[in-house]
């Protein structure tokens, strides 16, 4: 299944169905962790991958980090952009897709945080790990959370709402267990205009994920099953690797 992502991931409804769920004191918890299981000690470079609307970029910026941020939509950098001028803190936020990214040996700590993974081919999925190996220094860390399939499968609904103001957002997923892909079609009702778009997601197992990695040229140091640093076990709704650059 192909998808048009500005159409999947369209600014405006993001904004408004997720936004409240994405408060400060949210993202702040989310950066405590990344400061402790990255051992984030004296200021670092970090490029923030699939940065959308900049709410980690920031907050790592805040604290002294050196923070470039990239993502394919512009309405999101835009509203990252207004959010780091009103917050006084610096960050370059840059148009990009994951997979043509050209950095080389430039970055001490790469982000690809909350399911922005996963959405390509496995061989284009490949290729964005090779260009997060590819981005960092020698000895540098990356940090991946993804779903954790064992949880998403067990936990999977044929219908989830998100209803605000008496607008919905309805996906209706489905799981290739042949694929390992999670096929969804979502209906936005909004202001009494009604919109349809699919999409598909590679869940990775454990496993699978621990195969690519390595095949990319990671060693795995840590594994956890949440931003509250919980171990990963079935009821671990998350999977969050911290690899390093060998």
């Amino acid at each position: 299944m192909t998808f048009n992502i500005e159409e999947v991931f369209d600014v405006d409804d993001y904004m408004y169905f997720y936004s409240e769920k994405l408060t400060e004191e949210r993202t702040q918890k989310e950066v405590e962790f990344l400061v402790k299981a990255l051992e984030l000690k004296g200021p670092k470079r970090i490029l923030d991958l699939a940065c959308g609307f900049g709410r980690h970029a920031i907050k790592l910026a805040e604290l002294g980090h050196e923070v470039v941020g990239v993502d394919i939509m512009e309405g999101f950098l835009e509203i990252a952009r207004k959010k780091a001028e009103e917050q006084g803190v610096s960050v370059k936020f840059m148009k990009g897709d994951m997979r043509e990214t050209n950095f080389k040996e430039e970055f001490d700590i790469v982000l690809l945080l909350y399911t922005s993974f996963g959405y390509f081919s496995d061989e284009e999925n490949f290729k964005v790990l090779q260009n997060v190996y590819k981005a960092l220094k020698p000895n540098g860390l990356f940090c991946l959370d993804v779903p954790n399939r064992d949880f998403v499968v067990k936990h999977l609904s044929p219908c989830s709402v998100l209803e605000k103001g008496g607008n919905l957002m309805i996906d209706m997923p489905s799981f290739d267990i042949l694929t390992g892909r999670m096929h969804v079609r979502r209906i936005i009702i909004r202001n009494t205009q009604r919109r349809v778009v699919e999409y598909s997601l590679r869940i990775y197992t454990y496993t699978e994920l621990m195969e690519i990695l390595k095949r990319a040229g990671f060693k795995i140091e840590k594994v956890y099953g949440g931003f509250d640093g919980r171990e990963l076990s079935l009821k671990a709704p998350r999977i969050i690797v911290v690899a390093r650059k060998t």
